[in-house]
């Protein structure tokens, strides 16, 4: 038997940066557990050519940084501050476990352990049954669910003789294909393209299907250091969007306009809002691919033929299919974050999700009981659809001026290095006109976005229209 004040399930990105909150905030004792090696989560078992989207800076857990912190001087992200690689996110997750977790004392770390629930887990090594207790809370790091192609197979049907696998296949490819089909508009997707491009291939031998166009974040916009200004001019002009806007279409044209959302084809109005970011340079790169495919989701992959819902693609055998399907961050129902013994991690931020788990630590450890917690942390269920921007800046909003209510709170933002929002010098006059610029508009914005919050629920609770006949 391990008992300890915290056990935490999953040591993937939000279950390193609560424990490491919590070692620098109380003097707990935590038991981390992990079904693999190391931790690091889905990272372990990322496409060889995968990068963060954000600067490494927002990215790990507070204590330790990730990356030197330079400023790429080559690619498409030339001028922007370092992209962390796959391989590096899981060196810098092993060494903090090594060099932070395990010489503190208070942490017990059980690899290739899988939870099954209660106090109960057992070793996948040796088939043994370990009784964990959690003297505090267990704490449920998988919840958001995070899913890559290489965890799990298509939700569509694969031939046998057809040439397909996940994007993982890319980097393992000994004989070039004809031609390369991409499976899927996320993150994933526009990576392979990318990569594709950037070693050489000519963009008439891919075909990307595309079942939803998305909304993408300019990445320039979301920068630490020198640059950590933009967030905050980003947030200001979204804010007087918001209350400049006469309906949900005029706002999302002003973002448009103002450079704080960009869409691939102008002439395609997106439908998905997953907060994938680009530089102006990458989506450039993906305008070259012609042959983008929108006739729904696929259904079936044959030798000759791909089915999807709205029509028929041809392909060959010679041709490469590239599974970039994989949901990613899932939209999972929002519960309470806090409840009796138990911590469930979720996004307190939209698409923030290692700083809504070092935040909800934080909380953790005032001295406040959980329904003062769950009031500072209102979930912020990940974003799907295009106008889940509104209800993700709504629920983020709400929850900011919650925090900066609290001094215990505010004070902790001010160092946090994993909020974009917040840092310890004092404010550039370019920050703080910014600044004044947002608290003119704030509460107009927060009214308009209430009014299209009521009418998106107003719009999905009508019965869907009968088909004629």
């Amino acid at each position: 038997m391990i008992e300890s004040d915290y056990v935490v399930v999953g040591a993937g990105a939000m279950g390193m940066a609560f424990v490491d909150t919590i070692l620098t905030e109380t003097d707990a004792t935590v038991t981390l557990l992990d079904r693999r090696a190391r931790p690091g989560g889905h990272w372990n078992v990322a496409y060889p050519f995968v990068r963060l989207h954000q600067p490494s800076a927002f990215y790990g857990v507070p204590s330790a940084p990730l990356g030197s912190g330079t400023i790429d001087g080559y690619g498409w992200n030339e001028g922007l501050y370092e992209l962390a690689s796959g391989p590096e996110v899981v060196g810098y997750f092993d060494t903090v476990l090594r060099e932070r977790f395990l010489p503190s004392g208070r942490v017990t770390f059980l690899p290739m352990t899988d939870y099954r629930g209660g106090d109960r887990a057992v070793s996948l090594l040796t088939g043994e049954e370990v009784t964990v207790r959690a003297r505090r809370r267990f704490v449920d790091a998988t919840y958001m669910d995070v899913s890559v192609p290489a965890m799990r197979p298509p939700a569509y049907e694969v031939a046998p003789e057809v040439l397909a696998g996940p994007v993982n296949r890319l980097g393992e490819l000994h004989t070039p294909p004809d031609r390369y089909v991409i499976v899927g508009a996320g993150k994933t997707g526009a990576d392979a393209c990318l990569w594709l491009l950037a070693n050489g291939t000519d963009p008439d031998r891919i075909t990307w299907i595309m079942p939803r166009d998305s909304w993408y974040l300019d990445r320039s916009h979301i920068q630490p250091g020198q640059f950590a200004d933009r967030s905050i001019g980003l947030f200001a002009s979204q804010s007087e969007h918001l209350a400049a806007s006469t309906s949900i279409t005029d706002l999302f044209e002003r973002l448009e306009s103002s450079g704080s959302l960009l869409r691939l084809d102008p002439a395609v109005t997106p439908t998905m809002y997953r907060c994938s970011t680009v530089t102006v340079a990458e989506l450039e790169q993906l305008k070259r691919i012609e042959r983008v495919v929108r006739a729904g989701r696929v259904r079936k992959i044959g030798p000759q033929l791909i089915e999807l819902d709205d029509g028929i693609e041809p392909t060959t055998p010679s041709t490469f299919h590239v599974d970039c399907s994989a949901d990613g961050l899932a939209r999972r129902p929002p519960v309470p974050i806090f409840t009796e013994g138990r911590l469930t991690l979720q996004a307190v931020r939209q698409c923030q999700q290692v700083f809504s788990a070092a935040l909800i630590a934080k909380v953790e450890a005032l001295d406040l009981d959980d329904d003062e917690r769950n009031a500072r942390c209102g979930v912020v269920p990940h974003p799907d659809r295009d106008t889940d921007w509104i209800r993700a800046w709504l629920d983020g909003i709400r929850n900011t001026l919650a925090w900066r209510s609290d001094e215990s709170l505010t004070a902790w933002l001010t160092h946090c290095r994993l909020d974009p929002f917040s840092r310890p010098e004092p404010p550039s006059a370019e920050a703080a006109e910014a600044f004044n610029r947002t608290v003119q508009v704030l509460f107009a914005a927060i009214e308009r976005a209430e009014a299209y919050v009521e009418e998106l629920d107003r719009l999905e609770a009508e019965p869907a229209p009968t088909p004629a006949g």
